[in-house]
């Protein structure tokens, strides 16, 4: 097929950019990104005809913001795109990450192009109706220390199951360790889950964090699950998006995932430029397949506001074609003073991290974790929140 046969469907989809400098200098960088993120030749290599006219990007939109923003919204066709997180991150940002002064803000796919993406397997209906937990925030506890054997981590997960916790994860520092081998630690905690389970009469699912390439990484979310993981904790930050998307798309495996943001802070830190955090924390996740996204809570030693929260939150819920809503998250230092707080950004769609805080004192884990719960419960009864 010769440049001219092309045939496009006129179908798009739009990127939003913020760009920083003068109004002249940031139309041309949008104007740029229209080449830049498509063919990424000089001019006079572009060919007339559907390449010059329908592949290159457009500028459909270009508006001042203040303080030397502007917004550009760019579209491009369909065709650019085929259903892979990794082509769909090229496309929205690949060339344009290189550049400086420059923020991916937000992406808005048409119905034809999301109905390729992986999305949650389960959701947040999903989620809590396998939990059964109809209503309140979920409650995830954090196997941690690094350092500690499988023996050890197995102990605490039980201490946090007979708590009543809803999930339990592995930390993301946990790997394949001399101390702690994957495979040990994995058993050795699925079974103390179970064993704590039983007495409660609560289902508590456990997630360990798999890593590695491709086919060591389905090797350890295979064994996980037969070991009797009820959840998998992935960092696509490590992995890679496409990852996350094929163990989403694994019926074999049919377990809900843990987005963890690992090696992925540099994408938002700065202001000026990277991935904003509702694309990074909200709307990624959840087009590769995430049921639970994590990511810092706001008033930490994070460079994220409450309104960032806000604006992840409303990315993991907003509808999105057919794909099922993603849990945001309250993570980093959580303790029950925070609860109400949180309730009202969120409403009861969160899950709640409990991570050091919740052992201060490590002979009480269990009774701060039911303490813990039954704020939460008891918030939630108050019927002031969504």
């Amino acid at each position: 097929m010769t440049a001219d046969q092309l045939r496009f469907s006129g179908q798009r989809f739009s990127v939003e950019y913020h760009l920083q400098g003068s109004a002249a200098d940031a139309r041309r960088h949008a104007d740029l990104l229209c080449i830049d993120q498509t063919v990424e030749a000089a001019d006079h290599v572009i060919p007339a005809g559907p390449i010059r006219s329908e592949l290159l990007g457009r500028v459909e939109r270009f508006e001042g913001l203040g303080d030397g923003v502007h917004a550009a919204l760019l579209t491009f066709p369909i065709e650019l795109l085929d259903g892979t997180m990794s082509r769909l991150l090229h496309m929205s940002f690949g060339m344009a990450s290189l550049q400086g002064g420059v923020r991916l803000s937000n992406l808005i796919l048409p119905d034809v192009a999301l109905s390729r993406m992986a999305g949650p397997r389960l959701g947040t209906a999903g989620l809590r109706a396998q939990l059964e937990v109809p209503v309140r925030p979920l409650v995830c506890a954090v196997l941690k220390p690094l350092g500690l054997n499988p023996d050890a981590l197995a102990e605490l997960a039980y201490e946090f199951a007979l708590g009543g916790v809803d999930l339990i994860k592995d930390d993301q520092s946990l790997g394949d360790h001399p101390f702690c081998p994957f495979n040990e630690r994995v058993s050795r905690c699925a079974e103390a889950i179970a064993a704590a389970s039983k007495e409660t009469g609560r289902t508590c699912l456990y997630a360990p964090h798999v890593f590695g390439p491709w086919p060591t990484l389905f090797e350890r979310a295979t064994l996980a699950k037969q070991a009797g993981a009820g959840a998998i904790l992935i960092c696509p930050g490590l992995t890679g998006y496409d990852a996350v998307a094929a163990l989403s798309g694994l019926t074999a495996l049919s377990l809900p995932l843990l987005l963890h943001p690992d090696f992925l802070g540099s994408h938002y830190v700065g202001r000026d430029s990277g991935i904003a955090p509702a694309v990074l924390f909200g709307l990624l996740p959840r087009l590769a397949g995430a049921d639970i996204s994590i990511y810092p809570a706001y008033g930490l030693d994070y460079p994220v506001t409450q309104a960032d929260c806000r604006g992840i939150a409303q990315a993991c819920r907003t509808e999105l074609g057919t794909l099922s809503p993603t849990f945001p998250t309250a993570a980093g230092r959580m303790n029950a003073s925070r609860i109400e707080e949180m309730m009202a950004l969120y409403g009861s769609d969160v899950v709640f991290i409990l991570g050091s805080e919740i052992r201060r004192d490590p002979t009480q884990i269990r009774d701060a974790c039911r303490t813990f719960l039954h704020v939460i419960e008891r918030t939630s009864q108050m019927n002031l929140y969504i």
